[in-house]
């Protein structure tokens, strides 16, 4: 399918609205649209939050009688479901849209198929253009509506011989303030932020976005087995967070305990996603120590890993970003994809992907 330059612009900014919804539209998608004609736009708008009107809703409204004719470039496929909202789909055919381009088909079974019941009116129904840019922007939206899954994000800060805290546990800190507000940038995109007892022992994390602005704060979730975390820690202070524990709950705690034992005791790790899939996170952001990280990466619960590099070492006492197993041969070594290095202040930052 070909597409002119001007359809690519104008998806472009579709995608710089959708992206608007970064913080904020979870559980819903991040959906930008763009109702044009002649390379003129007539209207534009995105989804910021569920139960908010759709992105297309907004353009078509802006649009007015003039989208009669007009071109929709929405980052996602249009709906043709009743939920919170009306179809989309049947409000452009409303509006007399005469083509409709999608970025990407919507993966969600429950949607609909906005672009055969646009396609079965007689509108000129095409997708496909920048859908690598716009799967990017709902990675997690995706995971969860087709594996049940969040898609999860592991944040390690580390040196350059892969140590992430000394001995003792202590972290603080290894990577600069550049790379610490960079963190907290992925923090606030995401929908969860996770970590596990040992790290709310040894660092007493607050887990909250602080270092940049973000209209709200992620879910904090506990990964806590044996509930040894205490009433006073910063993470129970205050609203929205949940614990994971590997048995029932026989003392009161500010928060919402869920026993999802497995035959050892400690927490069933791929039941716990499915669980937060169900509470409608997207993207689940860990913040751990090398156990847990070790944990997640063996049963297969990650998705990509963001790694912040700092030019030091620390030696082989320190702790390493987890505790995996060796392998004996090297085409059994854990394979990696690198998507992207960039350098945040005096440190370097890798998002690698398993391959």
């Amino acid at each position: 399918m070909t597409f002119s330059d001007a359809d690519r612009a104008m998806m472009a900014r579709a995608l710089v609205l959708a992206e608007k919804g970064l913080y904020t539209a979870t559980p819903n998608p991040r959906v930008g649209c763009v109702v044009a004609q002649g390379g003129t736009v007539l209207g534009e708008g995105w989804h910021e939050k569920a139960g908010g009107p759709h992105a297309e809703v907004v353009a078509l409204e802006r649009a007015g009688a003039r989208a009669a004719g007009a071109t929709a470039y929405v980052t996602l496929e249009p709906c043709s479901h009743h939920g919170r909202t009306p179809p989309c789909a049947d409000l452009m055919l409303s509006r007399g849209i005469e083509r409709v381009v999608a970025a990407m088909l919507d993966p969600n079974p429950q949607a609909g198929r906005g672009g055969e019941r646009l396609a079965a009116a007689g509108v000129r129904f095409e997708h496909g253009l920048l859908e690598r840019e716009a799967r990017e922007l709902n990675l997690g939206f995706v995971s969860r509506v087709t594996r049940g899954r969040p898609w999860v994000r592991l944040k390690v800060a580390a040196t350059l011989d892969g140590r992430t805290a000394l001995a003792d546990g202590r972290s603080r800190w290894i990577t600069g303030p550049e790379a610490r507000a960079d963190g907290h940038r992925w923090r606030a995109r995401a929908c969860a932020v996770l970590t596990g007892i040992g790290t709310v022992k040894a660092d007493d994390p607050q887990l909250t976005v602080r270092e940049v602005e973000t209209p709200r704060q992620p879910l904090r979730v506990v990964v806590d087995s044996r509930l040894e975390i205490s009433d006073k820690a910063k993470i129970l202070q205050g609203d929205r967070a949940l614990i994971f524990a590997g048995a029932p709950c026989d003392r009161p705690l500010n928060a919402e305990i869920v026993s999802l034992p497995n035959r050892d005791g400690k927490v069933e790790l791929r039941a716990m996603l499915e669980e937060l899939a169900r509470r409608g996170i997207n993207e689940l952001h860990v913040e751990a120590g090398f156990r847990l990280n070790g944990s997640l990466l063996r049963e297969g619960c990650v998705d990509e890993l963001l790694i912040y590099l700092n030019p030091s070492l620390l030696g082989d006492e320190a702790q390493a970003i987890a505790a995996i197993p060796g392998v004996a041969a090297l085409d059994r070594r854990l394979r990696l994809e690198l998507v992207s290095l960039e350098r945040v202040g005096g440190d370097i930052r890798v998002l690698a992907r398993r391959a």
